[in-house]
């Protein structure tokens, strides 16, 4: 573990006040109500693999990988341990954690299930892509336990949780008539029902179609799905289309609304506010890999939207928000994955940027959000993807996924976010949006 950067760093290369452009090659950038605690870098196999998302329980956060995931104790945030590293190729491994299990999406078509498989294609009926489930009893020994395949593999999962069973929403896209298990029209998502006690048993159990009518011409699938269990609500962003949809029947969920936006290039992901009166979607221009946040591109174009959410599920767009730092043309940055800070009052999001690091910013006035502070590194050198694909707030701190540079911990140093730092959960999984007990 490497401790990096933060308001006790020397003054030579400290990066208090700067940013973007004006940023030197890894260095560090950040504004004076944040703190860099700590950076554990990735080790082993995991390095030159692309860091992705995170989920949280207890004392401990839960990072997927190309490569597979690991599990850190951040009992000290400034010094997490690692406690287990798990060897498990296969893009993206989206992650989450619900008791005992960890779900892990596999979005790369291999030739089997196994976490010894190699990349195989899809046009080989043989070719394996899906959920796969382990047991994480014991943390420093995880089980594999299940395998469920899913057409068109899973980018991404949203955990929906039930009575007797947990569901997992599995969003994928990329159908291709060559393609046996990813035929075109894919319009729609598969759900798996984990029954509790019984994981073994998991298996799909629906594949509704949200969009009967083909939705938007480039809407084949969806990409992020964020539930709001406590309202039985859900919104979409489906490639094309962003969507709410009424999921008081887990298995049978309902679209109820849809919005389309010719500014934006692809829906990526959606984050509903405390209250779920506002919902924020993301545009993913360039797909992450593109330079996006600089002069040339603009304000609007790889940016946030913010929607107002009536009680009728009805979204009624109200202003959009993009980082103000430009970045370099060879850093690639455009709005990603993100949570709200729970503050009585107040809509604050923290959220990364790709190497337009780690952007927090209120939205309490739908039509004029702002950045209220940032993290972010200088480009990579030699130039490569990288710059924090997710950033949680979680109990107290911010936990960031570096695409390159590995796990990063910050603090928010704003007293007027204080209260926040009274909210304490069991459980998080920023697509199963909670209901925070908010002080």
């Amino acid at each position: 573990m490497t401790a990096l950067g933060g308001i006790g760093a020397a003054s030579a290369g400290d990066g208090l006040g700067v940013s973007g452009t004006a940023l030197a090659p890894d260095q560090i950038g950040y504004s004076k109500n944040i703190k860099h605690l700590s950076n554990t870098p990735h080790v082993g196999p995991f390095v030159g693999q692309f860091g992705t998302d995170l989920a949280f329980q207890g004392n401990r956060a839960y990072v997927g990988n190309y490569q597979g995931f690991i599990i850190y104790d951040i009992s000290d945030p400034e010094a997490p341990v690692t406690l287990s590293q798990v060897n498990c190729p296969g893009a993206q491994n989206d992650i989450s954690v619900r008791g005992n299990l960890v779900f892990l999406s596999t979005d790369s078509s291999r030739s089997d299930d196994s976490c010894s498989s190699v990349a195989q294609t899809a046009a080989n009926k043989a070719s394996w892509e899906g959920i796969k489930i382990f047991d994480v009893s014991d943390v420093r020994n995880p089980k594999y336990i299940k395998s469920v395949e899913t057409n068109c593999g899973s980018h991404t999962h949203t955990v929906v949780p039930g009575a007797d069973a947990d569901y997992l929403y599995v969003s994928s896209y990329g159908p291709r008539a060559d393609f046996p298990d990813c035929q075109p029209p894919h319009d729609l998502i598969s759900i798996i029902k984990v029954p509790h006690g019984a994981p073994t048993t998991a298996s799909v159990v629906a594949t509704p179609v949200l969009f009967p009518d083909g939705g938007n011409t480039n809407t084949a699938g969806c990409h992020d799905i964020t539930a709001y269990p406590a309202k039985k609500i859900a919104a979409g962003a489906c490639m094309g289309d962003g969507v709410i949809m009424d999921i008081s029947n887990p298995e049978a969920p309902v679209v109820k609304e849809t919005v389309r936006d010719t500014n934006f290039a692809f829906w990526h992901s959606a984050t509903f506010n405390a209250d779920a009166s506002k919902v924020v979607f993301t545009d993913e221009l360039g797909g992450g890999a593109g330079a996006t946040c600089n002069e040339a591109i603009g304000p609007n174009r790889g940016a946030n939207a913010i929607y107002d959410l009536g009680s009728d599920n009805q979204l009624t767009f109200k202003s959009y928000y993009k980082i103000p730092r430009h970045q370099n043309n060879t850093e690639n940055c455009v709005a990603h994955n993100g949570s709200i800070i729970p503050v009585d009052g107040r809509d604050v999001m923290v959220q990364s940027w790709y190497q337009g690091g780690v952007s927090l910013w209120e939205f309490t006035d739908s039509s004029a959000p702002k950045e209220l502070d940032y993290f972010e590194r200088g480009p990579l050198v030699p130039t490569n993807l990288g710059g924090s694909w997710s950033a949680y707030y979680y109990n107290g701190f911010v936990y960031s996924s570096d695409i390159q540079k590995g796990f990063d911990v910050l603090m928010l140093k704003d007293p007027t976010l204080r209260t926040a730092n009274s909210v304490r959960l069991r459980e998080f999984n920023a697509q199963t949006q909670p209901v925070y007990p908010i002080r």
